[in-house]
């Protein structure tokens, strides 16, 4: 059984009101989607249920004494990543994951320590984490503190990239944004049935789901030709240096952009004085300009792509081997969908917009990409609600901080359990 939630952006007025909650939220910051999906995620909560108490914590600023990089280099490891995706530098990002998926195991000891005292200061309704790879670490941790604390992961990535990414082994809740993660959450056989839920998409900021600001940005406004195409191009929050030579190319074939560089100052910088071109640095009305533009040209990131697709704006976005193996499913299931064309390289962005503008294929793409109504933003509180009605939390019962070798131990009998279970057995999905 699948939960498909279809009910209203908000609650009901009149619907009894809800109880107080207190839920724990992780996210890390490698890349900018993991702390904007949870921002999100609070802002939409807080105006459904008020009166839930949710922590944000961010897991890399907690487990900053076990990373062994920081250790190394007193970089933390996320630094080191956004620092790579800002150069382009993400060439070989498999045998990178699997060397991060390594580290973790190596570090798991010192790493559920810091968790187990962490989740032992106090008993929340919830814990959720938008973050993968650490979910088996925590997932222990937790269960070597509080054995009745639901545990939910909410996948930021329209697909999974197994092994030990977004799902693991481990009797907890599975929120997916696609047909194709649904289907990879049922066929791994980790979980029940009823613990899956489908979402309508990925989550995006409510302001994807307003109006324009009371001082909307118009094309004047901003220094461009409202009759001219514009490209909005934009490479997540930091930013990238290939912007510039898509702009220039762009600009050779008549069609005007705009350069969203994130918190990428160099880039901002030397984006400057571009005929036809209106640079912007970090900025909250990333969907403000998106109304501005034609198409989107950006590297195939959940958040990014799905941000455009939602406010109608077809994509074209690059596919080789500087493509980050957790994006690379994203590609496919945009062309599949007609949402867009994939370029090997954007020394060719010319071409491709010009194959995107030209024969009806703008309006043809522009038509599908509306038809994918993505709500996930308001429907997840809802799956969250319904979790911990389905699980309440006994407040009788204080935490027990077990020593390692009995906390791995335990946790070591109860998969074992878990795994005898016949719901725990490799089945044919559901759908």
């Amino acid at each position: 059984m699948t939960h498909h939630f279809t009910f209203d952006d908000q609650a009901r007025p009149d619907a009894a009101p809800a109880k107080p909650r207190k839920l724990q939220l992780f996210f890390f910051d490698a890349g900018g989607g993991h702390r904007s999906a949870a921002e999100a995620l609070i802002e939409s909560a807080k105006a459904t249920y008020p009166n839930w108490d949710i922590e944000l914590m961010n897991l890399q600023e907690l487990l900053k004494k076990t990373d062994p990089v920081y250790q190394v280099t007193g970089y933390q490891a996320e630094t080191l990543y956004n620092a790579a995706i800002k150069r382009g530098w993400t060439y070989g990002s498999r045998p990178f994951l699997r060397a991060l998926q390594r580290g973790i195991r190596m570090n798991a000891a010192p790493m559920r320590k810091v968790l187990r005292e962490y989740f032992a200061q106090s008993k929340p309704d919830l814990i959720v984490s938008v973050v993968p790879n650490f979910n088996k670490v925590m997932f222990d941790a937790l269960r070597a503190v509080h054995a009745d604390v639901p545990y939910v992961t909410i996948m930021t990535d329209i697909a999974d990239s197994p092994p030990n990414f977004w799902m693991a082994n481990q009797d907890q809740y599975m929120i997916v944004g696609s047909h194709k993660a649904l289907l990879q959450a049922h066929m791994s056989g980790f979980y029940r049935p009823e613990r899956i839920f489908e979402t309508s998409g990925m989550i995006l900021r409510p302001a994807f789901y307003k109006d324009v600001s009371d001082a909307p940005l118009t094309h004047e406004t901003i220094g461009l030709d409202p009759n001219k195409k514009t490209a909005l191009i934009m490479f997540g929050g930091n930013g990238a240096v290939v912007s510039k030579e898509i702009a220039l190319k762009l600009q050779a074939q008549g069609i005007q952009s705009i350069v969203l560089c994130g918190h990428n100052k160099a880039l901002l910088a030397d984006m400057q004085g571009i005929e036809g071109c209106h640079a912007i640095g970090f900025t909250q009305k990333v969907a403000d300009y998106m109304c501005l533009a034609n198409f989107f040209v950006g590297k195939p990131g959940p958040g990014s792509m799905t941000e455009a697709l939602h406010l109608g704006l077809p994509v074209i976005i690059e596919n080789n081997s500087r493509t980050m193996i957790q994006e690379r499913y994203n590609i496919i299931w945009a062309e599949e969908n007609r949402l867009g064309v994939s370029i090997k390289n954007f020394a060719h962005i010319g071409r491709a917009a010009t194959f995107l503008l030209n024969s009806g294929r703008l309006d043809q793409h522009i038509s599908n990409a509306n038809r994918l109504n993505n709500r996930a933003v308001y429907e997840i509180p809802n799956m969250l609600e319904s979790i911990m009605n389905a699980n309440p939390v006994s407040r009788d019962t204080q935490p027990i901080v077990l020593p390692e070798r009995m906390a791995v131990r335990a946790g070591a009998r109860l998969r074992a359990m878990l795994r005898s279970r016949p719901h725990h057995q490799p089945r044919t999905p559901f759908i």
